[in-house]
């Protein structure tokens, strides 16, 4: 088999923190990072990796579930850290030694990596997602949305890698600990898909390429695999290489090939 072009992983998904790997060659990136320095070079130890080894932080924006370590692993690593203005000025993340701001989510490239930033839907000062892309092998990495936009569905068409939130079950939402004001936040438009929105964006998204699709960011208090597993059964049960990233696990690497001759 060839070898593989572009690669990702998880260092654990869930509303206990988020960190997921981009590897292309010597170009590693760290999409967001909830966990602390400690907890964080735990998690990479399991890959075989250092912070050392990390050639930048990218941020999807400001929650803590995102952003506990960024400012702490970025100076202790000395790591550059790639945001928005706004997901910037929403948090305090300390001094950081390079700080590389996206502006009006313009593409920009680190090492053997292209990087798009995507505009979506989140309560949020001014959240990205982001697809990367490696001699036209094309990852997409896509949490913390409330509703599906056309620009997310042209972004995100053709990958040959997908990271998608399913972040609760409706009935559980309603039924579980939230006040009635963090359930409507959570299931708006702008706050986090539910399983059946996780399953209508794959139903509507080009996903012929795709080689490997991942569904994470699931909540531990309003969602379960069984749950998540049914919402998805009719739009995953012709892709042979599904996962379910876990808050304590997240994933192994995972290898995308280029599908030219």
């Amino acid at each position: 088999m060839a070898q593989p072009i572009l690669e990702f992983a998880s260092l654990g998904s869930g509303s206990k923190g988020n960190a997921t790997l981009v590897r292309c060659g010597a170009t590693i990136l760290l999409v967001d990072c909830g966990f602390g320095v400690k907890e964080t070079s735990k998690r990479l130890e399991k890959f075989g990796l250092t912070g050392h080894d990390l050639s930048a932080i990218l941020v999807t924006h400001e929650h803590g579930d995102h952003t506990k370590g960024v400012g702490p692993v970025a100076r202790k690593f000395k790591l550059p850290v790639y945001m928005t203005p706004g997901t910037h000025v929403s948090r305090d993340y300390g001094v950081l030694s390079e700080l590389c701001l996206i502006k009006a989510y313009q593409p920009f490239s680190l090492g053997s990596i292209d990087v798009t930033p995507v505009a979506v839907p989140h309560d949020a000062r001014e959240p990205a997602q982001y697809v990367f892309t490696c001699d036209g092998v094309k990852l997409g990495v896509l949490t913390d949305l409330g509703s599906v936009t056309p620009h997310v569905l042209e972004a995100y068409a053709d990958c040959q890698g997908l990271l998608v939130e399913a972040n609760h079950d409706l009935e559980m939402l309603a039924a579980g600990p939230y006040p009635p004001s963090l359930q409507a936040r959570v299931s708006g438009p702008w706050g986090h898909l539910n399983n059946y929105q996780a399953a209508e964006f794959l139903r509507c998204v080009a996903t012929n390429p795709l080689q490997h699709l991942v569904i994470g960011h699931l909540s531990e208090k309003n969602n379960c695999l069984s749950r998540v597993k049914l919402a998805l059964y009719d739009v995953i049960e012709n892709h042979h290489n599904v996962l379910f990233a876990s808050q304590n696990d997240g994933f192994d690497f995972l290898s995308l090939h280029s599908t030219e001759n």
